[in-house]
């Protein structure tokens, strides 16, 4: 048995979607991704090569946790940006977890980060990375 089997495996992640159209004109229009459809399946091509599989799913719940961050030069500018293309983004105001009026944290004790989330309800994220 080969202990690196998967090692070189060019592997990708995936979640469900309750309505393929409408998530092709939401990450391809609004969020400018590469999107392909093939068998009523969706491929968002991202960059550095990455792929996400979306997946229709009749009974889909939203995952509680982010599915997809992308990191950004500025937050600020990824949700002015994003806002204009009618992108909603959340709000929290938990004691570990707080976001300012635009939907921004910045005192998390990680990233500045702001939440959003697709047709579907999945949460995404932009993000600056170091």
């Amino acid at each position: 048995m080969q202990h690196d089997l998967l090692k070189t495996s060019r592997a990708f992640s995936g979640y469900s979607v309750n309505d393929i159209a409408k998530a092709q004109a939401f990450y391809g229009e609004t969020l400018g991704l590469a999107v392909s459809e093939s068998n009523g399946l969706l491929t968002l091509r991202l960059a550095g090569g990455n792929n996400v599989l979306l997946y229709p799913k009749p009974n889909h719940t939203p995952a509680t946790f982010t599915v997809l961050n992308f990191p950004v030069e500025s937050v600020d500018d990824a949700v002015d940006t994003l806002t204009k293309r009618g992108v909603a983004f959340e709000h929290y105001d938990e004691p570990s977890l707080k976001t300012d009026a635009r939907g921004i944290c910045r005192a998390s004790g990680g990233p500045v980060i702001a939440w959003f989330k697709d047709p579907a309800g999945n949460v995404l994220s932009v993000l600056e990375a170091d």
